[in-house]
């Protein structure tokens, strides 16, 4: 579904760092050993949180998470029970949305992603709402317009409900303002050793066969700030380039890879071209020419020759990470009761789960 896949940052290396703090949820119902409740929490894409309805328990998924505690002790009993909240809204949800589309079984996933980015330079915000349906985009939010876009009929009733539902707007408004950027720097500050760490790519020249495209591939970087490209005798060429989306290793770090369709002139000087990768936080670029003797391909060399190469060829441990989301939205206040003990607690960094309810029941 496209609203789950992680989004693509616009990247401009020379400005400042954009921060982000994001969550992912997913209900689903008629997946067996599957739990039908999960919830995820990830800073600058780096997993931080973890809650699923088999264990019960939000769990920190960095060691510096441990940190959190220092502003509030009530974190993580606050944080499992915003997650109780909303997976029992969420099975009610779900046969909601089920009775909106007329279903009355099979395999069935409400997802919902939202979060914000801060530019640490500008200060600047922009927070995004999406939510959809069995694989479908169902709802978003139109921040600047301060409106819902319903890109289904079975949606419109939740427009409706939510566009005149001003106490709503500006319960967002304020979060994506105030309560999301002020986790995210405190995230950051936790964090500060690991996020903003600088690793620089191992790179390999991939080719599956002589016809194939060259290969680039950058794997092992951080962080996910990055550029890649080819140039032809010093300048970026984009005919014949197919640029990969940036991927997360299991490792934490990332990898990234950009194909090249060579023209088929066999005589062309492949030396003209080289790949260019330039990582965020490193002013140095990481330049690798194209030479054929250094082209790991899948076709055997004449005379069974085999051309040393040193390869990281890197299993990508990608945890799609499907997220869903309930029907309706209410103001959720259970949580913050457990604050109470706590008068200097910050609102919660997922206090969006003041609208877990997503979807008003079918009318």
């Amino acid at each position: 579904m496209r609203l789950l896949f992680l989004l693509v940052m616009g990247i401009n290396l020379t400005s400042a760092v954009i921060h982000s703090l994001k969550y992912f949820y997913s209900g689903s119902s008629g997946i067996p050993n599957f739990p039908e409740f999960v919830a995820v929490g990830l800073v600058d894409d780096v997993q931080i949180v973890y809650y699923d309805s088999n264990t019960g328990k939000t769990e920190p998924k960095q060691d510096w998470m441990s940190r959190v505690t220092e502003d509030d002790q009530y974190y993580w009993m606050s944080e499992t029970g915003s997650c109780v909240f909303k997976q029992m809204s969420f099975i009610a949800n779900i046969d909601n949305a089920k009775k909106r589309f007329n279903q009355t079984r099979g395999v069935h996933i409400f997802q919902n992603m939202y979060g914000c980015e801060w530019d640490d330079e500008t200060g600047d915000v922009k927070g995004y709402y999406q939510v959809g349906y069995d694989g479908e985009d169902f709802v978003a939010l139109d921040e600047k317009m301060e409106s819902w876009i319903a890109p289904t009929p079975q949606a419109v009733i939740t427009k409706h409900k939510w566009d005149h539902d001003r106490g709503l707007m500006q319960t967002q408004k304020n979060y994506f303002t105030q309560i999301c950027p002020e986790w995210v720097k405190k995230y950051v500050n936790y964090g500060r050793s690991s996020l903003m760490r600088t690793e620089r790519p191992t790179v390999s020249l991939l080719q599956k066969t002589s016809s194939s495209p060259v290969s680039c591939h950058a794997t092992g970087f951080y962080p996910n700030r990055a550029e890649m490209f080819w140039r032809k005798d010093g300048e970026e060429i984009h005919e014949g380039v197919d640029k990969g989306e940036i991927l997360p290793n299991h490792d934490g770090t990332f990898q990234m890879t950009v194909h090249l369709r060579l023209p088929s002139d066999s005589s062309e000087d492949w030396t003209k071209y080289e790949c260019v990768i330039q990582l965020s936080g490193d002013n140095n670029d990481i330049i690798t020419k194209l030479d054929r003797p250094w082209v790991r391909s899948n076709e055997p060399k004449p005379n069974d020759m085999i051309v040393p190469i040193v390869v990281a060829l890197v299993v990508l441990d990608v945890v799609i990470i499907t997220v869903v989301v309930g029907v309706g939205v209410a103001i959720h206040k259970n949580k913050f009761r457990l604050h109470k003990k706590n008068n200097n607690s910050s609102p919660s960094p997922d206090s969006q789960d003041s609208m877990q309810q997503m979807l008003p029941k079918t009318e």
